[in-house]
């Protein structure tokens, strides 16, 4: 908790994704309670994963065309924030931990440049938030914290590139984020070779972390395509 307060005193800054372009919807369709899709987990806090979908990829896979992630009517969106997952030391991931609110339609609506689907939003902080805060403005800010710090490399660039590799995209990676590692940057393909997500390792203390196995993903060697969506 004192790692959290820590982050939440700093002053706040725009949650942007690490968009094309994003233009806000002017309201939003109320969103209703989250059902759990799992079973409760209340297990100490022991570090953190803040897992960035590759946008382009999600929506050719889901055929979802309508939605503002993917319409392409609010914006075209690069990486964006799925979420921010409290861990355990060891095992399974702790999950509902508390019977959490619906947040505001006001504090979605801010937070929708850096992951453009409501629905999600009240997921992950129902989901995963409420093992870490009990409310969902300190969850999401954390979460912006974090998301603002980070650069992410030129992914369409990087696509084009010839015998492309998981240890070109994390070293990308750290190149534009001091303070990182490649062990600290973990990578989730789909079972074609196709980037799905970047997952970042951190300690409690919200510094970067050597991931554990099942975090890190590939090795380095691995073969990457990068599906550009244009």
């Amino acid at each position: 908790m004192k790692a959290l307060a820590a982050l939440v005193a700093l002053l706040p800054a725009p949650a942007l994704a690490q968009a094309y372009q994003c233009a806000l919807p002017r309201h939003l369709v109320p969103v209703g309670p989250v059902a759990p899709d799992g079973p409760v987990r209340k297990l100490p806090v022991a570090g953190y994963t803040l897992a960035a979908s590759w946008s382009p990829d999600y929506c050719k896979t889901s055929g979802d065309t309508r939605s503002m992630q993917c319409s392409r009517r609010y914006g075209r969106f690069g990486f964006i924030l799925h979420g921010l997952w409290p861990e355990s030391r060891r095992g399974p991931s702790p999950q509902w931990c508390a019977a959490a609110p619906v947040p505001p339609a006001n504090l979605l609506l801010r937070h929708l440049c850096m992951t453009p689907s409501p629905g999600l939003l009240a997921h992950e902080w129902a989901k995963h938030g409420s093992c870490m805060t009990s409310r969902p403005e300190t969850y999401f800010k954390v979460s912006a914290i974090l998301w603002n710090a980070i650069r992410w490399p030129d992914a369409d660039r990087l696509s084009r590139e010839q015998d492309l590799t998981v240890g070109d995209l994390r070293e990308e990676f750290v190149a534009a984020n001091s303070g990182w590692r490649r062990d600290a940057v973990g990578i989730e393909l789909s079972r074609t070779g196709w980037l799905r997500e970047v997952r970042l390792c951190y300690a409690k203390n919200f510094r970067p972390t050597r991931c554990a196995p099942w975090q890190f993903g590939p090795a380095d060697t691995a073969p990457l395509k990068i599906w550009r969506g244009i």
